[in-house]
C-alpha cells in the first residue's frame, strides 16, 4: 500500500508539471491534484484542512494583501508614475545593469523584511514598473526580483536560523556567521548567472518601454515629475528598511554623552516609531498619500481595498492552492519517505542536505516546509553522521531557500508575476538556471 502512495505521488508530480506546462489554470490543477492524492490514500479531509489553515494565514495574507493595497493606491494618485520618470531619466544610461541592480536591492531588503513575499510585493511595486520603462521586459523585471528574495537566510528574524540555534545551543549570530559564506557565494554566483541569462533571453532592448501603460494603446500625456509624489512609492520601503534593520535604534544625540541628564537624552531615538510590520508601512504610506496628492479619502480607501481583494483572489488563492498539493504529497508519505530514506544513507547526507530542500520547495513552492521537514528528521543527527549541526542545517535552510526560488508557484513568484503581469512559469525559467547552479556550488564546495 505505501509503495501504490509513493507511486501515485509521483505520477501527481508528474501531471501538474505537465498541466502547468500545457498553461491550465494553476489553482485548479494544484487543487485537483493534492484532492486526488488525498482522496485516494483515503484521507481526503486532510486536502480541506490545509485549505482553511492556508486562508487564515495573517502574517502572509497581511503582508502581501497590504502591499497590493498600497500599490493600487500609488497607480490610482499616479505616483508610481511619477517616480518611474524621476529615475528613468538618470538611469536610462545604466541600461542593462538595471537588471543586477535590482537583484542586489532585494536581496538586502529582504534580510530587513524577511518574507519573500513581502519583501518582493515591497520592492517589486517600485522597482518592475522601473524596470519595465527602461526596457527590461516584463519577465525579466520580476525575475529580478524573485531571484533576490533568498536574502532573509541572513536575517536574524528568520524561523530557520532561531530553530537552528535552539538545536545547536548557539546564538543567533553565531548561525549567521555560519551561514554567511554560503549566502555571499550564492549571491555572487546568481548575480553573474541571472546577467547572463538576460543576455540570453535579450531581454534588455535599449530604448523599449515596456510598462503596462506603453501597450495601452493610448497615448499617454508627458508627466511633469513631483517630487513628492514620486517619493511615495519608497515610503514604506524606507520605513521597512530602518526599522527591520533596527536603524532605528541608531541616536542623533550620542554626542552629548556628559552627564546624567545628557546621558538620558542621548537615548531618546527620533526614529523609534519605524518598527512596524509590512502592513503597517503600507497602510502608513498610504494615508501619507492622502495629503500629499490631495486625492479623495474615499477613493484611495476604495482602490486599497479593492487592492488587497485581488491579492487574496490573485495571490493568495494560488498558495491555498499550492498548500493542498502539499497535503496530498504529504498523505502519500512523499516526503516523509524522503528523509528517511536519507536519514540511513549517511554517504548522501552531504548531497542529500541541499539537494533534497532543494527540489522539495521547487515543487511545492515552499522553502519553509522542505528546510523544516529536512532539519527535523536529519540535522538532528548530524553529529552522529559526521556534520556540524548549524553547517548542514544552515545549508538546507539555503538550499530550501534557493529552490523556492526557482518555483512558479512560489508565493514570492506569484507576486512579481500579478506586478509583471505574466506567467510565473516565465519568471521561474530566468531564476532557475542560477539557482541550480548555487546549490551545486554549496553542495560540492561549502559544506
Amino acid at each position: 500500500m505505501a509503495t501504490f502512495k509513493l507511486i501515485c505521488a509521483v505520477l501527481g508530480l508528474v501531471a501538474v508539471v505537465y498541466l502547468l506546462i500545457k498553461k491550465r489554470e494553476t489553482k485548479t490543477v494544484l487543487i485537483g491534484v493534492g484532492l486526488t492524492l488525498c482522496v485516494i490514500c483515503l484521507t481526503p479531509l486532510d486536502a480541506l484542512a490545509q485549505f482553511t489553515k492556508s486562508m487564515t494565514s495573517a502574517g502572509l495574507i497581511k503582508a502581501i494583501c497590504a502591499s497590493m493595497g498600497f500599490a493600487y493606491v500609488m497607480k490610482v494618485t499616479k505616483c508610481d508614475q511619477h517616480l518611474v520618470v524621476l529615475l528613468t531619466k538618470p538611469m536610462k544610461n545604466i541600461g542593462f545593469l538595471l537588471v543586477p541592480i535590482t537583484f542586489v536591492i532585494t536581496f538586502f531588503v529582504n534580510i530587513a523584511i524577511p518574507s519573500a513575499a513581502g519583501c518582493s510585493a515591497a520592492v517589486g511595486a517600485t522597482m518592475i514598473p522601473l524596470l519595465m520603462a527602461s526596457g527590461v521586459r516584463p519577465a525579466m523585471a520580476g525575475a529580478a526580483v524573485f531571484a533576490g528574495t533568498f536574502g532573509g537566510v541572513l536575517s536574524p528574524g528568520s524561523a530557520h536560523n532561531a530553530y537552528v540555534s535552539e538545536m545547536a545551543k548557539v546564538t543567533i549570530p553565531d548561525v549567521i556567521k555560519v551561514q554567511f559564506p554560503n549566502a555571499m557565494a550564492a549571491f555572487i554566483v546568481v548575480l553573474v548567472i541571472l546577467s547572463i541569462t538576460a543576455l540570453l533571453f535579450k531581454d534588455y532592448q535599449k530604448g523599449q518601454d515596456f510598462s503596462h501603460k506603453a501597450n495601452d494603446g493610448a497615448a499617454a500625456e508627458p508627466i511633469k515629475v513631483n517630487l513628492l509624489y514620486a517619493l511615495m512609492p519608497l515610503v514604506p520601503l524606507v520605513i521597512l528598511i530602518i526599522g527591520g534593520t533596527d536603524l532605528h535604534k541608531i541616536s542623533f544625540l550620542t554626542w552629548t554623552k556628559m552627564g546624567v541628564a545628557e546621558a538620558m537624552l542621548h537615548k531618546i531615538s527620533f526614529l523609534t516609531w519605524t518598527k512596524m510590520g509590512v502592513a503597517e508601512a503600507m497602510l502608513l504610506g498610504a494615508i501619507l498619500a492622502v495629503f500629499v496628492t490631495w486625492t479623495s479619502p474615499e477613493k484611495i480607501t476604495t482602490e486599497f481595498f479593492k487592492g488587497m481583494g485581488s491579492a487574496y483572489a490573485e495571490v493568495i488563492g494560488i498558495i491555498i492552492a499550492a498548500g493542498v498539493f502539499v497535503a496530498g504529497l504529504r498523505a502519500c508519505g512523499a516526503i516523509d519517505a524522503i528523509t528517511e530514506v536519507l536519514k540511513h544513507s549517511e554517504e548522501f547526507v552531504r548531497l542529500g542536505g541541499t539537494f533534497i530542500p532543494y527540489l522539495m520547495a521547487v515543487v511545492t513552492g515552499s522553502g519553509d516546509a522542505a528546510t523544516m521537514a529536512f532539519n527535523g528528521a536529519i540535522t538532528v543527527h548530524a553529529q552522529d553522521l559526521g556534520f556540524e549541526q548549524t553547517k548542514l542545517g544552515m545549508a538546507a535552510a539555503i538550499a530550501g531557500a534557493l529552490g523556492r526560488s526557482s518555483s512558479p508557484i512560489a508565493g514570492a513568484a506569484i507576486v512579481c508575476a500579478g506586478l509583471a503581469m505574466v506567467s510565473p512559469v516565465e519568471i521561474a525559467k530566468r531564476t532557475a538556471p542560477a539557482m541550480a547552479v548555487a546549490v551545486c556550488i554549496i553542495a560540492f564546495f561549502m559544506i
